[in-house]
């Protein structure tokens, strides 16, 4: 019997079929975003694409509905709506909740704000009354963009206020918090209507949230700003970071020094070695799991960012001094880093494929650090490489010089978005782009032709407020560098009153990104005849915000310009102009002088004018000739031509034509002759003392 009993339970086990094992059942709870809307193909939604990237161990369900509050007081609270009950009974293992979007709408935020923690653990708790060991994770909410109807009502404030509130619901609750913000915030191209992504900015949803989930983001890599040949700044903490699978070991090594990091669950690691002198080279090595990387070459000194347009960008090999300049270009101990464009911004056309790749922000190749040699020098820039020469001359020490500049950009394509979108003035450079006077009308009309090809209504161009900071400078906010040169305005000369507001923007963007007062070393303007009418006008609003933005300089180039040529070709004087600056300022060379006279004051008396200048010692011309391009006013804006003579180191200034001077101005014209100098033969800057109303700032 027993024989018999064993045959027919052997019997029934071959005839049944093996149970697969229960799939991991995933609830993607959310609104209109988790939900798709506006995403016609179902494939396409986030939770699709994330059933699809999990593979058949899952089971994801979408339990998205569109306009669902995440406050059960709202006006669509998700807590009284079927898919509420639908993911209850789904018994999930885990929980993605992404919510919070309809929430900054005035009928909600503004009555119930302090409702909103005590609301989400609720929400929390009734899916861990189901199953304690259900495992969930809430998302920071995605981007609302400036193209919302609401965006500066009201929107732009209260969304960040629940971004932090949603931040406290995961402390508070003790479940990860995932970011959906940031990787799409830098994504205008994905959000057609400024709140729902495509299917694209569903993927880069999916794809985070995937990563959330396996712990899965590849073997180990560093960030693309490292590499071997690099120099690391001298006198601050060293930061490595890079990316590996979650919860695992990524061992460094600098210099002897091991140190060891746990990578964070959004697998990203980082590791800090304390801060050293001067000097190299040394060696890198990051191991983590089956993968090793070993950097060679490495210094320790000081790294100069280079930043701004076409007359930062422009090449050693094509400025006036080449011949001379590139052959004795062997400099160990300067190292190059040329951040170079996949596309100038040339009267083309783009093809397609550029096209994505710029709004994927790939539009700076990863070329790597290089030993400053003539191959390597003649095609950086050439402003850059005398600043660097100056530097590492008069130092001794090791300097890293970060070439990130565009030709054409405006300034405000280099300034983060969110401190565009909290700006009063600033946030308005966004909307109807093309046809926004706050732009100027070459960079609008190079970017239409650039981008004619384009079949996305909301694609980028690197003239675009915030994008060259996304795809360039975003990246290497966490490389602790010495300062920065910078060398820009020809795209922003239209409108002088919007640049004396966007330009100390930029500077205090970058000091907040960097955590540092960095010193800011600047070029003035200089000097061309054709269409530049503003030109005078901005070069003196440049020498004014010297004295508004601290821990600045100024570097005059007016003496070097060229007449018809936007591109004046004498770029060793204007890199070690910068230099001085530097020297002076950053490095303590007192007995350096940085700047050619800048106006301190004048004094009318009697009908003549004398005026006393800053770094004004042994006053003279530059030509041995007459002093030029001084002019007197008695009415503002009547100016007239005025003799002008030096005297006890002082301009002595009149004008037959002005009998009661009270306006001074000199250099002004855009394309100056200005002759005068002090004793270092460095040229005075334009001044004027007329002052003019600035309601914008």
């Amino acid at each position: 019997m027993k024989r018999i009993i064993a045959i027919l339970s052997a019997t029934l086990l071959v005839c049944l079929p093996l149970l697969p094992d229960t799939p991991v059942r995933v609830a993607c709870v959310g609104n209109s975003v988790t939900f798709g809307a506006g995403i016609e193909n179902q494939d396409e939604k986030y939770p699709a694409q994330l059933q699809a990237m999990l593979g058949e161990k899952y089971l994801v369900k979408n339990f998205g509905h569109s306009g669902a509050t995440l406050l059960r007081k709202g006006h669509r609270p998700y807590n009284t709506l079927p898919e509420y009950k639908a993911a209850l009974d789904f018994e999930p293992d885990i929980v993605i909740v992404h919510l919070g979007l309809n929430d900054t709408d005035p009928r909600n935020w503004p009555r119930f704000r302090d409702e909103f923690t005590r609301d989400y653990s609720h929400l929390i708790d009734t899916f861990r009354h189901l199953n304690p060991d259900t495992e969930i994770k809430i998302c920071r909410m995605t981007p609302i963009f400036t193209g919302h109807r609401r965006f500066t009502s009201s929107t732009r404030d209260w969304f960040w206020q629940i971004q932090d509130a949603i931040k406290t619901a995961a402390e508070v609750n003790n479940v990860e918090l995932i970011d959906l913000h940031t990787p799409l915030h830098r994504r205008p191209d994905l959000f057609p209507d400024a709140l729902h992504p495509t299917g694209a900015g569903a993927a880069i949803i999916a794809e985070t949230v995937y990563g959330a989930i396996t712990g899965q983001y590849g073997k180990v890599e560093i960030a693309p700003i490292f590499s071997s040949g690099m120099v690391l700044q001298r006198h601050q903490p060293i930061r490595l970071w890079g990316t590996a699978n979650a919860n695992t070991e990524t061992t460094v090594v600098l210099d002897g020094i091991e140190r060891s990091t746990q990578t964070h669950g959004s697998g990203k690691w980082e590791v800090w070695f304390p801060a050293m002198e001067a000097g190299g080279p040394y060696s890198i090595t990051i191991k983590n799991e089956n993968k090793k990387i070993e950097l060679q070459d490495i210094l320790i000194g000081d790294v100069w960012l280079c930043s701004g347009q076409s007359n930062m960008e422009f090449k050693l090999r094509h400025a006036a001094t080449a011949d001379e300049d590139i052959p004795t270009a062997n400099y160990p101990e300067i190292r190059l880093l040329n951040m170079q464009p996949i596309a100038y911004t040339n009267d083309i056309a783009w093809d397609k494929e550029v096209l994505q790749e710029i709004n994927n922000l790939h539009y700076f190749r990863q070329t790597g650090w290089q030993r400053c040699t003539p191959g390597s020098a003649a095609d950086f820039s050439a402003i850059a490489y005398h600043f660097g020469k100056s530097i590492h001359t008069e130092t001794g020490v090791p300097v890293g010089l970060i070439l990130n500049a565009v030709g054409g950009s405006p300034a405000e394509a280099w300034i983060d978005r969110l401190t565009l979108e909290h700006h009063p003035r600033l946030v308005g450079m966004f909307p109807d782009w093309n046809n926004n006077d706050y732009i100027h009308a070459w960079c609008r009309e190079r970017a239409t032709k650039n981008t004619e090809l384009a079949d996305n209504s909301s694609q980028r161009h690197p003239y675009h407020p915030a994008y060259l900071y996304e795809a360039g400078i975003q990246g290497i906010t966490q490389f602790p560098i010495a300062g920065v040169i910078w060398y820009q305005g020809e795209s922003n000369e239209q409108n002088v009153e919007l640049h004396e507001v966007i330009f100390p923007t930029l500077v205090e963007s970058w000091r907040k990104a960097w955590n540092l007062n960095l010193p800011f070393y600047y070029v003035q303007l200089s000097s061309m005849a054709m269409g530049r009418e503003t030109w005078g006008y901005f070069r003196d609003s440049q020498r004014r915000l010297l004295s508004e933005v601290p821990n600045m300089g100024m570097a005059v180039s007016s003496d070097l310009g060229d007449s018809t040529d936007v591109h004046p070709r004498k770029k060793k004087q204007v890199g070690e102009r910068l230099a001085r600056l530097a020297l002076h300022h950053t490095y303590g060379m007192k007995e350096m002088v940085p700047s050619g006279p800048l106006f301190r004051e004048a004094e009318f008396k009697e009908g003549t004018v004398y005026v006393s200048f800053d770094f004004g010692e042994q006053l003279q011309t530059s030509d041995g000739k007459s002093l030029r391009a001084f002019e007197l006013a008695e009415y503002p804006g009547l100016f007239y031509p005025a003799t002008a003579e030096i005297e006890d180191n002082k301009i002595k200034v009149s004008s037959p034509e002005v009998n009661n001077p009270r306006f001074i101005r000199y250099g002004w014209s855009s394309y100056s002759d200005g002759n005068l100098i002090n004793g270092e033969g460095l040229p005075a800057s334009t001044f004027t003392t007329e002052q003019r109303s600035n309601k914008q700032k």
